[in-house]
């Protein structure tokens, strides 16, 4: 019998590679036996997808490495193998059909710059081979001579025009197919089933009784295991246990879950590993954002038992794990609606989706959040808004989207008994005077709006020869902003007897499990300041009458750093305006009545912040279907603005290291390596791109181009800008005009 490649290295056939599609597709319906699919429908696009790889141009590809530039696409050839008049005679609707049609057709998007008489006279050419292509899963291979035009007409799409119904049915067949071609093609399972977060939170549960025997879940824990099959909205303050809520509500089923900060994904997917899923966890948990190949490779070293981490960042990708740890970035770009979107809309559509501290998002990230919400509700997933601070705004927007959710009628969950803050509000610029006369050996935490800002008061600390003071904020490189981070959240443990300064940013507000005794910082909004005053007194009551909360606000003439750029001036203004008088103790309860003043659509309807936010909605609706190309919306969600770099100074004192890194990164896998070989050189590779990573820092693309000195090339494909800039692993990068470019050069390549 001839043979039919359907892919190399290692070689396959189309029947090979078929059958493991259909386990996947077996796989898929065992794990979630009720999705909203017509299985019989996905089992025929399965077998039918690769078909067009039969013809003689895709096969001389493959087995002799001839490129021909006319070859048509194989999933439009593999239209011709469809036999619609069976399909039919079936009982299957023009509109079923047709969505069969488009999502093999498609299954790959390539250009389409070829004629319907070229498919015609290709799918001519393979007539004289499928004689030889024998497969178990036919009965008799049938090649009609033409793609019928009324199920598919070339480089026309299913379009949500075409009715919503049609539209979300094709992106769920399509979806779930390149679902399990992926995973087929990889041979990793396309689904690892859910059947052990409940006993995973059970445990952890049954260890607190063992501390504490009247422990139990409390009322915000209760209430999201009452309402797992519904989505919710829940505020609650810090320390209510939100993630062990969110966790509960995922339940046995597929979850991700969602917050804006990567420090904040890594703590949580530590927890998680450490003490609830512990066991085969590569298989269970997994972790999604830019720099997670970093986390698995400290997470293999701490590891007795071996992990395979390409194995396991690959099953993370193809969003085959039960649990995942995300930023937005890698879930809600769907909203684009790309060529490509429909896999994660479909994985979405049976998945609960946990979406932490959503105060915390701009306005266009916040407008991916609830359009993607919408979609998401719509194809069949749920939602559930789990944050300390909630926007009234944001509730009212998605109950004008109609959207369906619960909220607990008793309001936010809170805990009266206990006031943890005592407030006093200056009407000044932020000072390192004011924070030296409260430090007495003691855990001080300052939070300032830039870093500018934080640099500038530190630098004067360090002149008054203050002892014991850090900084941390997002200009530093890599490796040092890792050290900084573990010796905040020491520091800032309970049973921690060490005292200290640390200066920072809004990197902490979210981000690190950490309990200082005085809270020093400015006034961001109020959403944010009470996100900060969660740093200090976390779980535990005020036992002094001193007070632990100090907020400068500015004065009328003179704002706070980073208003009316990084920081909304009419919602600051807002702020400001209801913060101002307050002094004394302040109760979760007034935290939470404020929230709800100041963040009402009344109250924001006219701010340059909710126009945008509308603004951005309204676009993100209008978008044509598949007129976006991924790279296009990835650079959008990543801030284009914002570039990598490494600075002069550093890679002047590195040199040796970084070249030997990118040596090792550039190494070849040699035919003769065996398996073992080939696995320690590619988690070399994985490793000395970590260490490079390690001496970078992300910048603002105009700052690239005034203090760019060279471009370091990594490979064929990627570089590095070197920048002029100062950089101590103390203050981070500082810019200065001596540092900037006088005239634009031309690119040096090194």
């Amino acid at each position: 019998m001839k043979e039919f490649l359907a892919k190399t290295n290692p070689k396959e056939t189309i029947q090979e590679h078929t059958d493991q599609l259909l386990k996947n597709y077996n796989l898929l319906k065992s794990a979630y036996p009720n999705l909203n699919v017509d299985w019989d429908m996905l089992y025929m696009a399965c077998v039918y997808h690769d078909l067009g790889k039969i013809n003689r141009k895709f096969q001389n590809r493959l087995k002799h490495g001839k490129r021909d530039d006319s070859e048509i696409p194989h999933g439009i050839l593999s239209l011709a193998f469809i036999n619609y008049e069976e399909l039919e005679n079936n009982g299957y609707s023009e509109e079923d059909i047709s969505v069969l049609f488009h999502t093999v057709g498609y299954h790959h998007d390539r250009k389409l710059d070829f004629s319907l008489k070229d498919v015609d006279d290709e799918i001519e050419l393979m007539q004289n081979e499928i004689d030889d292509f024998k497969y178990d899963k036919f009965k008799e291979v049938i090649l009609n001579n033409t793609i019928e035009e009324e199920f598919f007409i070339l480089k026309d799409r299913i379009y949500r025009r075409n009715g919503e119904e049609k539209f979300f049915k094709y992106i769920m067949l399509k979806g779930l197919l390149n679902r399990i071609d992926y995973a087929a093609s990889a041979h990793l399972p396309v689904e690892n089933e859910n059947n052990f977060l409940l006993e995973g939170m059970e445990n952890l549960l049954n260890n607190w009784k063992r501390e504490n025997p009247n422990s139990e879940w409390n009322k915000l824990q209760k209430f999201m295991i009452e309402n797992r099959n519904r989505n919710t909205i829940v505020a609650a303050q810090t320390g209510m246990g939100k993630t062990e809520a969110g966790l509960l509500w995922i339940g046995n089923n597929k979850g991700f879950f969602t917050l804006p900060i990567k420090t904040a994904i890594n703590s949580i997917y530590k927890r998680i590993i450490e003490n609830i899923v512990t066991d085969n966890f590569s298989n269970k948990v997994g972790l999604l954002h830019s720099d997670i190949m970093s986390v698995y490779l400290n997470t293999q070293r701490e590891e007795v038992v071996e992990i395979d981490i390409q194995e396991y960042f690959n099953k993370t990708k193809q969003l085959s794990l039960p649990l995942t740890i995300c930023t937005i970035d890698q879930t809600f770009d769907f909203v684009y609606r790309y060529k490509g979107f429909e896999p994660k809309l479909a994985t979405l559509s049976y998945s609960k989706v946990v979406i932490d501290e959503i105060q915390m998002y701009s306005p266009l990230l916040l407008s991916y959040l609830i359009v993607g919400i919408k979609y998401i509700t719509q194809i069949g997933g749920k939602f559930s808004i789990l944050t300390a601070t909630l926007p009234k705004f944001i509730v009212e927007i998605l109950k004008d989207e109609k959207i369906e959710f619960v909220y607990p009628k008793e309001g936010p969950f809170i805990d009266t008994t206990m006031n943890r803050h005592r407030i006093k509000v200056i009407q000044e610029d932020i000072n390192s005077e004011y924070i030296k006369k409260l430090y007495n050996k003691n855990k001080v935490l300052v939070i300032c709006n830039t870093v500018k800002k934080a640099q500038e008061i530190y630098i004067n600390l360090k002149k008054d020869k203050v002892q014991n003071i850090n900084l941390l904020h997002a200009r530093f490189i890599l490796s040092d902003r890792k050290d900084k981070e573990k010796e905040i959240t020491d520091l800032g443990k309970k049973e921690s007897k060490n005292y200290g300064i640390w200066i920072s940013t809004q990197i902490v507000e979210a981000s690190l499990d950490i309990d200082f005794d005085l809270l020093i910082t400015e006034l961001s909004d109020l959403a944010g300041l009470f996100q900060r005053m969660g740093r200090c007194y976390r779980n535990r009551e005020l036992d002094n009458d001193e007070f632990n909360c100090h907020v400068f606000i500015g004065t009328d003439d003179k704002k706070c750093s980073g208003v009316g750029r990084i920081i909304d001036k009419d919602i600051f203004n807002l702020s400001r305006k209801y913060i101002i008088n307050k002094k004394g103790i302040f109760t979760e309860q007034e935290k939470m009545d404020m929230v709800d003043e100041v963040y009402s659509m009344d109250k924001l309807k006219d701010t340059d912040y909710y126009k945008e936010l509308c603004k951005n909605i309204d676009y993100l609706q209008s978008i044509e279907d598949f007129e976006k190309e991924k790279s296009e919306v990835q650079k959008k969600f990543r801030n284009i603005d914002s570039e990598t770099v490494i600075p002069l100074k550093v890679y002047e004192e590195n040199i040796d290291i970084i070249n030997e890194c990118i040596t090792i990164v550039n190494q070849k896998f040699d035919e003769c390596m065996n398996e073992r070989e080939k696995k320690d050189l590619k988690l070399r590779k994985i490793s000395s791109k970590d260490r490079l990573m390690g001496f970078t820092v992300n910048i603002r693309g105009e700052e690239v181009k005034d203090y760019k000195e060279k471009e370091l090339r990594i490979n064929k494909y990627e570089s590095i800008p070197i920048v002029r800039c100062k950089y101590d692993n103390e203050i981070g990068v500082l810019f200065s005009n001596e540092d900037k470019n006088k005239n634009i050069r031309s690119t040096n390549m090194f």
